[in-house]
Parts: structure tokens; C-alpha cells; sequence
């Protein structure tokens, strides 16, 4: 029988990103944390963390992580049909690209999570790399650009977002003004949202442009769009944003419609229970009209 009390000092380990944080979590010491850890390693005779360079789950530590995750979402069913359980409303963690935070997320689960009563914990990451957090056994489901499915895991089509390059009339002019050439890639700013961010180099690449180019990076949806609107720089921004923006005709389309389109995929424990099947419905029905709203 697996000892909850140890798994949960390795989750919030890896949560908070160090025993200190993690013992303030759970109101324990760092050592009682540190000492939880070592008689889960000796129980299982394994590491389940390794501290060097960074602190991350062992893939035996990955897989515990996994395994709590559906725990906590079959927990969270059973807390519902039996009330007297436990108090604890819980959270579920989700990592989620920003821009879709940015636009449609919150008014397709806003509903659902008013009616489930559910806490959420968000992780911003890329639409490509997203599901690296649940590999890693950090969430218990993530939206990304994979369609590939892990191990234990299901994965739907949500919808797609459809993104231009996007500046200001007086950026375009002053650095396009002999249109999409070598050149004008050289010199003209571009506004990336960070390290894995790929789409401004597909972009590029459609564009016949494959050298260096000078960027800005910007880790903020909101942040992105401002930048591109003042004329700091111009950038991969997606249709729906532009129609929720305050100002949306300051946002010029660069290349005259051309796009490039990013699939979104929602991935989920197989035994998530019934909440996370309620969860996984309610998007493919509301995510996905609200993401075909964003077509111009």
C-alpha cells in the first residue's frame, strides 16, 4: 500500500520547486519534508528526485507523480458523491498556452467551474511544449499543439487558432515599406514570446526567409499585443485576440492574409473519473465554438 502522506510531500516538492517552500506548504519542517522524501526512496529503492543541476522528478519519481494526479481526480468524484469525506475542495493544475488564456479559456470553463465548484491552477507554457508538464507528472492535463497522446493518457482535437503577423501602420511603413524582402528581415524587430516559441520562425520560413532576425522576446499574451499596437515591433498574433483587443484596426496585417494555423489538443488522464470527463466535454463543445468564432 502506497503511503499518501510521502506522495504528497513529493507533489509539493516539485510544486513549490524546493523542500523549504514545500514545508511551509504543508506546515512541516524542511527536514520532516527532506525525511519523507528519503523513506519514500527507501521504500521503493530508487531516487525519486534528483537535485543537480535542477531540482525534477526521477522517471520513477515521474511515474508516482502520474499516479497522484488520477488519484486527486478520483478523489474529487468521490468527495461529490460522498461530502462527508473531506472538506477540502482541492485544486486541479492545467497547463495552458497564454494566448489561449488571453482569449477564449476563461468564458468556455468559466460556467463549469462556477457550477463544479473547482479551484484551478494554471502553468503558462508554449502550445509546443506543454505537455513536457504532464510527461513530468506536474498536471493532471494540459492543452498544447500535440496530437500525440502519453502513456495513460487521451487527447481530443479542441479547435485551431489561426495567427498573422501583426504591427502597427507606422512599424510596416517604416521598416516594410518594400514589402516582405531578405532586407527588411534583417533590420525589422520582431516581438517572440519566448525561447519556444516557434511560430515567428515558421513564419519566416513560409516567407522564404531562413537568417538571423532581431526580436524582442515578451512572455505576456496581453504584453505581445500592446508592443505589436505601438509600433515596437511586429508579431505572430492570433485572430481571436485581435478581434477582443480595444483597437483591433491598429493591429495590420503584414503579409495580406496569410496565416499559419496552430491545432490545440486537450490531453487528459484515461482514469481521470467523471470529472475530468465532464471537464474534457464541456471544451470540445463551448472551446471549440468559441475558437471558430476567431476566423475572420
Amino acid at each position: 500500500m502506497l503511503d499518501y502522506k510521502l506522495l504528497q510531500a513529493l507533489v509539493t516538492v516539485i510544486e513549490t520547486g524546493g523542500f523549504e517552500r514545500a514545508g511551509i506548504a504543508l506546515g512541516l519542517s524542511q527536514s520532516a519534508v527532506s525525511q519523507r522524501i528519503k523513506l519514500l526512496e527507501t521504500r521503493l529503492g530508487q531516487p525519486v528526485l534528483t537535485r543537480h543541476p535542477t531540482l525534477q522528478a526521477t522517471p520513477a519519481g515521474q511515474r508516482l507523480l502520474n499516479h497522484v494526479q488520477q488519484v486527486q481526480l478520483l478523489e474529487r468524484d468521490l468527495r461529490q458523491q460522498i461530502p462527508e469525506l473531506s472538506s477540502d475542495r482541492g485544486r486541479v493544475r492545467i497547463a495552458l498556452n497564454a494566448d489561449s488564456l488571453a482569449s477564449w479559456w476563461a468564458e468556455a470553463v468559466g460556467e463549469f467551474c462556477r457550477q463544479e465548484d473547482l479551484l484551478i491552477e494554471i502553468l503558462i507554457e508554449d502550445q509546443d511544449v506543454g505537455l513536457k508538464r504532464m510527461r513530468e507528472g506536474d498536471v493532471a492535463a494540459c492543452l498544447c499543439s500535440s496530437d500525440q497522446p502519453i502513456a495513460g493518457a487521451r487527447c481530443v482535437r479542441i479547435g485551431q487558432m489561426r495567427y498573422r503577423a501583426r504591427a502597427s501602420q507606422d512599424y510596416i511603413d517604416r521598416h516594410f515599406s518594400q514589402g516582405l524582402t531578405p532586407a527588411a528581415f534583417q533590420t525589422a524587430p520582431a516581438i517572440v514570446f519566448g525561447p519556444n516559441d516557434q511560430l515567428q520562425h515558421r513564419f519566416l520560413a513560409r516567407c522564404g526567409y531562413h537568417g538571423h532576425f532581431p526580436y524582442h522576446l515578451c512572455p505576456s499574451s496581453e504584453g505581445f499585443v500592446r508592443l505589436a499596437a505601438v509600433g515596437i515591433g511586429y508579431g505572430m498574433i492570433p485572430d481571436l485576440q485581435v478581434k477582443l483587443a480595444p483597437a483591433p484596426e491598429a493591429l495590420v496585417d503584414l503579409a495580406c492574409g496569410e496565416c499559419i494555423s496552430v491545432d490545440l489538443y486537450w490531453h487528459y488522464w484515461r482514469h481521470g473519473g467523471e470529472f475530468m470527463a465532464r471537464l474534457t466535454q464541456t471544451l470540445i463543445r463551448k472551446g471549440a465554438a468559441l475558437l471558430a468564432n476567431g476566423d475572420p
